[in-house]
């Protein structure tokens, strides 16, 4: 784990200064590698790379930027967990053991299909001297990030976007990003909310040859649903797929720890990898304790009492979120997703005194459906589907038989139902999946849309949800599909930034490909069954679990309490912010009406969180222009 960046003029041709960038780049991500920092270029400067390093396999000799006896260099960022058994059936002579070397052998011997091999979280740059061109790739889920701008006929990219704004030609704000980001709460499609800093998508790669820029997908999840094989058999092979992926991710030279929530997902994965790494294993949880309804560190302890495994545990207060809240935006680059990104922030902080490595949950609930908003939309469909007697017709059915034991999981979200069945109510599936989606209205009084250009993110949303690798008929699949390839890189984001502020690594391991392919061949009433979300998951992994964690009802996601401060505790901060001179003369948002509504914030609302997040973004980097062009001069 590490922050690569790297240079290279399109044309080949000298780029002046080229050490003191690659420095600049180097220091700005100094955060995401501590134990190390390399610098290279070619001959004549018109490529160069760099590099910082936190030392987890191959700990002595595992130093980047490295180069093969071919004249291929490599800046690498992640973890290839199957490199030993790449470096046995390439037959490669290695001067390390290290997995970046087993990566240019295997470049050398499949070419740019060589990511089809690779079992991992990677995001690298390779230059090929001899071809003359610059291949760079970034992993299936986007789970290690890889960022890039063009500027007067230069190419530059990196782990993260502040290492960007040097060479942009100004910092703006993308109109598109940001419509975005106020009706999703993240950018789709490449976007981010930098103007002019575009992000690789995930599983997919950029080729730079001869002056041209060429950006193709390498692998696609195919929602070919399997309708031969039964629960049973899905649950043993799910099974066997996540032991393989646990045992995967814990291959380290450094001892494991990882997040525990409470909930299902991290439960799962801390239970296996406290079995696989033999008593190395430690556990890390955080509560708030003005109230019970945010503590859910009594789940995690029966979770590490059953495995037995250590837990270290963080209060985390309203002080807390004064002290770090703009730390963590600018460590997560630009606002995204929720408030449980502060959360995570302080964890990662107390993780990273004891290991180096953790393993989260992230992916679980877009893999295997484990979010409520499911059951709201598909809970109106199977209505629908009874009132025209279409619920039974077809194979992609989850029945409201089904639904209704489950419905209790409402409850907190009965203001949602109302205001989400108030208009549209049996609506197109796009349509009312956006409606459940969409953020914009609650905040239409508060942004200046007038100045953000005619861009739908309708049909974005659009293009994704009714992508052609999920059969059209599968609303379920459909939905979770959307957040899979949104909501989940977002969330991922989270995962790296909160964990690389300190020096930490994150790994996932609900999202080995192999696995993901299996998921996706399951029908919706496989993974959705007698009330229960996430019904094969449960199943498949009860045996690691006490019951009194894998079955209950009322997980709420590690929930930040941050609507309560907003109206107590950190209420006078939050109103400063609002109402600064910088706040009041934004372009687009309208601070000073929005700072009226604090009071009507619901107890798990994200309006505050979104604007906030924003504004301390805005003051994080686009107030400091000046700073970051100073760095090159």
């Amino acid at each position: 784990m590490c922050s690569i960046a790297g240079i290279m003029d399109l044309n080949i041709c000298p780029i002046e200064n080229m050490q003191k960038k690659l420095e600049v780049m180097n220091n700005l991500q100094i955060h995401r590698g501590p134990d190390g920092f390399g610098v290279w270029k070619n001959e004549n400067s018109s490529v160069g790379f760099a590099h910082r390093r936190l030392s987890i396999i191959d700990i002595d000799s595992g130093q980047q930027p490295m180069c093969d006896d071919g004249g291929n260099w490599i800046c690498f960022n992640g973890e290839i967990y199957n490199y030993k058994e790449l470096r046995e059936e390439i037959g490669c002579k290695c001067k390390t053991n290290s997995d970046t070397e087993v990566i240019l052998y295997a470049y050398r011997k499949w070419g740019e299909d060589c990511v089809s091999h690779f079992k991992g979280m990677f995001a690298f740059a390779i230059w090929d001297e001899k071809a003359g061109k610059l291949f760079c790739s970034r992993d299936r889920f986007g789970i290690k990030p890889f960022y890039y701008t063009i500027n007067n006929n230069v190419f530059y990219f990196a782990s993260e976007m502040k290492a960007l704004l040097p060479f942009v030609k100004k910092i703006e704000t993308d109109k598109e990003g940001l419509k975005d980001y106020l009706t999703f709460q993240m950018c789709l499609g490449g976007k981010t909310l930098f103007q002019d800093i575009k992000e690789l998508e995930p599983a997919h790669n950029i080729i730079i040859k001869s002056g041209n820029v060429t950006i193709e997908r390498y692998w696609q999840v195919y929602y070919n649903i399997d309708f031969d094989h039964t629960e049973k058999w899905f649950a043993e092979r799910l099974e066997e797929a996540f032991l393989e992926s646990v045992k995967y991710h814990t291959v380290s030279d450094v001892p494991i720890g990882g997040y525990v929530s409470g909930g299902v997902d991290s439960s799962i994965i801390s239970a296996m990898a406290s079995k696989v790494c033999d008593g190395e294993f430690v556990g890390f949880t955080g509560k708030f304790t003005i109230s019970k309804d945010y503590d859910e560190s009594e789940y995690a302890k029966i979770v590490a009492k059953n495995s037995n495994f250590d837990l270290y545990q963080l209060d985390i207060t309203s002080q807390d979120f004064i002290d770090n809240i703009e730390k963590v935006i600018y460590h997560l680059d630009t606002p995204i997703a929720g408030p449980g990104s502060f959360s995570q922030y302080m964890i990662s902080s107390l993780a990273a005194k004891h290991r180096k490595v953790v393993l989260g949950g992230q992916g679980g609930d877009e893999i295997f459906g484990g979010y409520t908003r499911y059951l709201v939309a598909y809970f109106e469909q199977c209505i629908k589907g009874a009132i025209d007697g279409t619920m039974n017709s077809g194979d992609f059915i989850v029945t409201y038989e089904s639904i209704i034991p489950n419905l209790t999981s409402l409850y907190n979200y009965k203001p949602m139902l109302k205001e989400f069945w108030s208009n549209g109510l049996f609506d197109d599936p796009d349509k009312r999946y956006f409606s459940l989606i969409n953020r914009a209205p609650k905040i239409k009084d508060c942004v200046n849309w007038n100045e953000l250009g005619e861009y739908n993110p309708y049909e974005s949303f659009r293009k994704i949800f009714m992508a052609n690798n999920v059969n059209e008929k599968s609303y379920f699949d459909r939905m979770t599909h959307f957040d899979f390839k949104t909501l989940l890189p977002a969330l991922l984001q989270v995962e790296d930034r909160m964990g690389m502020a300190h020096g930490l690594e994150s790994r996932v391991p609900f999202l080995d490909h192999k696995l993901v392919e299996l998921a996706a061949t399951m029908p919706a009433n496989v993974k959705f069954k007698e009330g229960n979300m996430k019904h094969i998951l449960r199943k498949s992994m009860d045996k690691y679990v006490p019951n009194e964690v894998m079955n209950r009802k009322d997980k709420m996601g590690f929930p930040t309490p941050f609507n309560y401060w907003v109206k107590n505790d950190a209420k006078d901060f939050i109103y400063d912010i609002f109402t600064s001179e910088k706040a009041k003369s934004r372009r687009y948002i309208k601070n000073s009406e929005f700072i009226n509504k604090i009071n009507g914030e619901s107890q798990f609302g994200r309006n505050m969180w979104g604007l906030l997040s924003l504004e301390l973004w805005q003051r994080s980097f686009h107030d400091k222009e000046a700073y970051y062009k100073s760095l090159i001069d």
